[in-house]
């Protein structure tokens, strides 16, 4: 981590996350084992290991869409260890993005109603939502594509749109599960340049769940989820 990022707020910060699941034979299968993690504005922190290593279960309960069994989690600041599910969820809105493997546009929309999306939902009058997700398509380079229906655009330009409607609320957080995963080697490049780009410019927090050794090297860090617990990249465990 740079000097200047060590100075930034912290954005999430979890500590002894423990997450347990009921297997089908009634046994318990604990998936997270004191995972500790803090992340700050302006860091991108790759996460790496297996696939059934528990990753995107870490994504899930970082960003508030699902409890931890045990340990704490605060997103801004903001504990949800004593909130209701309502008031979770309206933190997670407010302060978290998240980006998928796959795009999960809305087809029958184009670009800029895909990005207006969530900010509409939210109760932004259609000016302020059409003028926030015009800018955030021209910063992902999708201004001349903004009236373009899903099934018009490549995959890269489908992920970029995604990309921008995670971001139209201006999230401090954002959370990318295998965002490159369906990508060809030169859009997949094209979103790595992104990720990094925007962790940097718009100061935020960024994780990023992935396989591809060549989107983890543009992180500030890489870590690796193994037996429950996070490593670093020489396999010593995490201590926060």
């Amino acid at each position: 981590m740079s000097d200047a990022v060590s100075l930034q707020p912290v954005v999430v910060h979890a500590e002894g996350l423990v997450k347990e699941f009921r297997g089908g034979d009634g046994g318990i299968i604990r998936v997270l084992d004191d995972v500790s993690l803090t992340v700050r504005r302006g860091e991108m922190v790759a996460i790496m290991g297996y696939s059934g290593a528990g990753k995107s279960t870490l994504l899930h309960v970082l960003g508030a869409l699902e409890r931890p069994s045990a340990g704490t989690i605060a997103l801004d600041g903001h504990s949800i260890a004593a909130m209701n599910d309502d008031e979770m969820a309206a933190l997670r809105n407010r302060s978290v993005g998240f980006v998928f493997q796959f795009h999960h546009l809305l087809r029958e929309f184009s670009a800029l109603e895909n990005v207006m999306m969530p900010l509409r939902i939210a109760g932004r009058d259609d000016r302020s939502a059409r003028i926030r997700a015009e800018e955030l398509l021209e910063r992902v380079g999708l201004s001349a594509r903004r009236l373009h229906r899903p099934s018009e655009m490549s995959g890269g330009e489908q992920q970029r749109t995604a990309v921008a409607r995670a971001l139209a609320a201006r999230p401090s957080l954002l959370l990318a599960d295998e965002p490159s995963g369906n990508l060809d080697v030169h859009n997949a490049e094209r979103l790595h340049d992104l990720f990094a780009e925007l962790a940097r410019d718009l100061s935020l927090g960024l994780i990023v769940v992935t396989h591809n050794p060549l989107l983890a090297a543009r992180a500030d860090r890489t870590l690796s989820l193994e037996g429950g617990s996070l490593v670093v990249t020489d396999g010593r465990r995490m201590e926060g």
